[in-house]
């Protein structure tokens, strides 16, 4: 007998829908759950300048404290490639600001404070043709595992930060892998805690064709840094009372720094590893340390030094391992050394320089001396005449004394400079000369001074005081 296969009842079939639903609504749930949370990972991992995308641009966008817009991080990701940012008068405390859109230009008015709340970098420059202007950049964090700084451009060529302050930034103004930028005018005051937390007002590496001019600085570890920076110029700029240097270069080759003063600091500019450096017009003044220098050069090849002062200084010039070394018109005046030559020096040349009231106008480690050559300088301590009247002395100048070899093999014996047989032994020495190096000397010295002070630099006579800049 056959059986019928039996019909599903009324009611299972009824059931069956309602458990599809729900299970369908429960897996639509947590896929909507799902996407909320990539959703909100994505926007936590993007960064504060970052733009969304499709999110509208503007031209120009306005940032102030009750408007629309209250925050530089906001304005970053509204912005339109080439627009502005109008900061106005306000503090503003946020995270790092990142902008990544080309041609934006950030001005501020009426000084608006951007705070980093001693804990962040504040501005991150990372597109081409940006300029940031007006802005007062305060309270960088300090680091030292990183180089924190107030404003940060990498990879951003062509910019113009110009006209901006910064107040205990540990960093000022960092350019790193940049090319053809302007830092311009601006002011720069340190916290001047000790070099392991301070850091430098402005610091290039690896970059080129960078000008820094005109800008003041005071209170940092350096005052001015390049590392790895071709073609990069200095000039104008007031750099002083700074921890170590005005102006550091290290592996810097085909740069110029012209019309700077570096005034009191730690010393005054080291010139280390570089080829191919001109200075020209600078002052060197205030570098009173028992072992600071105005100028050191370093492992160096073709410098130019020529129309630059040194004033008040321990050593006015300290040439280590330099190699075709040009000196021409400048003056050393009441500097302990005016110029100190270590006997690897070679090809070293000074011409038409002055020398007047140093302790020491020029002092060697060696009796060598065949890596200098001088020629119509003029010394106050020249002691010939000049028969023909050609403004030359007719006979020779040997400006290096038998004491300055004295006391370059013993220092201590500094303190007997003022004894009365050192005095002896100096006029025994211009009489018959045995122990002094032989080709250290000016066959026909100068008998008047003939350096003059160079016009065109504004900021040498301004003092960069401490505090808030006005």
């Amino acid at each position: 007998m056959r059986t019928e296969p039996r019909r599903p009842t009324g009611r299972s079939t009824r059931r069956a829908p309602r458990a599809a639903v729900a299970t369908l609504a429960a897996l639509t749930l947590v896929a909507a759950l799902a996407a909320l949370s990539a959703l909100a990972l994505l926007a936590l991992a993007r960064p504060l300048g970052a733009q969304p995308a499709g999110a509208p641009r503007t031209a120009v966008v306005t940032v102030s404290p009750t408007g629309a817009v209250r925050t530089l991080g906001e304005a970053v990701r509204r912005v339109a490639p080439g627009g502005r940012i109008v900061v106005e008068r306000g503090h503003y405390r946020e995270p790092t600001v990142v902008l990544e859109t080309p041609g934006v230009s950030i001005e501020g008015r009426g000084w608006p404070t951007v705070d980093g709340e001693g804990a962040h970098e504040i501005l991150v420059v990372a597109a081409r043709g940006v300029t940031v202007r007006g802005l007062r950049f305060v309270n960088v964090g300090t680091a030292h595992t990183e180089d924190r700084a107030a404003l940060r451009v990498r990879r951003g060529d062509g910019c113009t930060l110009v006209g901006n302050r910064f107040d205990d930034t540990f960093f000022g103004i960092y350019l790193a892998e940049v090319d053809g930028c302007r830092v311009i005018g601006n002011v720069f005051v340190g916290r001047k805690a000790g070099e392991s937390s301070s850091g430098n007002a402005i610091h290039l590496w690896s970059t080129r064709d960078v000008v820094v001019a005109d800008n003041r600085i005071t209170g940092h570890r350096d005052g001015i840094y390049f590392e790895f920076a071709r073609h990069a110029r200095a000039e104008r700029n007031v750099s002083e009372g700074n921890l170590r240097y005005g102006l550091h270069f290290m592996y810097s080759d085909s740069c110029a720094y012209v019309g700077n003063t570096f005034r009191a600091n730690g010393a005054g500019v080291a010139v280390m590893y570089t080829n191919v450096v001109q200075m020209r017009g600078n002052r060197f003044a205030d570098n009173p340390g028992a072992a600071a220098y105005a100028l050191l050069l370093k492992e160096i090849g073709d410098p130019v030094l020529e129309g630059n002062d040194f004033a008040g200084n321990t050593v006015g010039l300290m040439a280590d391992g330099t190699t075709r070394l040009v000196a021409r018109g400048n003056r050393f005046a009441d500097n302990g050394w005016a110029v100190r030559l270590l006997a690897n020096v070679q090809d070293a040349t000074f011409v038409a320089n002055d020398f007047v009231g140093n302790t020491f106008d020029v002092s060697t480690n060696g009796r060598a001396g065949e890596g200098a050559t001088f020629d119509g300088n003029h010394f106050d301590e020249y002691r010939g005449w000049d028969l023909d009247r050609d403004g030359r002395g007719d006979v020779a100048h040997r400006p290096v004394r038998l004491f300055s070899l004295l006391v370059a093999q013993y220092e201590p014996a500094l303190v007997l400079q003022r004894a009365f047989f050192v005095a002896l032994l100096d006029a025994a020495e211009r009489v018959l000369p045995a122990l002094t190096p032989e080709t250290v000397r000016d066959p026909r010295p100068a008998m008047r001074p003939t350096w003059r002070p160079r016009p065109g630099n504004p900021l040498a006579a301004l003092a960069v005081r401490p505090g808030a800049p006005r």
